[in-house]
């Protein structure tokens, strides 16, 4: 069935921010745990998912999958979440990305690729682009074992 005729739920920002983060993950087509812990934390613990149903997630979850199915499936995603989200958190979506994408200790090809359609999407700002990622490598670091 072509993207056009495929019927998704309408989004609410919330939900949209997830299928967001839920999108970056697997965009390599390999979800990790890393990626699904940092997804549940950042669920748990952000102001903006103050009362977020996390039933929601499997429904989400699976709308992501079901639109990547598509042919113009990540088109048509854009579009709902771009519908989805006031502009005002346009960056706060770029940046849960990145974080989702560097939960592993660095992004692969494909979530890079995912985050730049992404950044143009959103028509975030590159310095800011710079910005937020450059947070999000610093948080998702690792220690790096002392040389002897």
């Amino acid at each position: 069935m072509p993207a056009s005729d495929y019927s998704v739920p309408p989004l609410s920002a919330q939900d949209a921010l997830v299928a967001i983060m839920v999108a970056v993950s697997a965009s390599d087509e390999h979800i990790t745990s890393n990626e699904l812990l940092s997804i549940g934390r950042m669920i748990e613990a952000l102001p903006v998912f103050d009362g977020f149903d996390r039933d929601h997630l499997p429904r989400i979850s699976q709308t992501v999958f079901d639109l990547f199915e598509e042919e113009d499936g990540l088109e048509a995603f854009f579009g709902i979440v771009r519908d989805a989200l006031p502009d005002n958190l346009q960056e706060t979506a770029y940046a849960l990305a990145c974080d989702v994408a560097a939960a592993d200790g660095h992004a692969f090809q494909a979530e890079l690729r995912f985050l730049e359609e992404l950044r143009y999407e959103f028509d975030i700002d590159r310095l800011h682009a710079a910005a937020i990622e450059r947070g999000s490598a610093a948080r998702h670091r690792r220690l790096m074992p002392e040389a002897d």
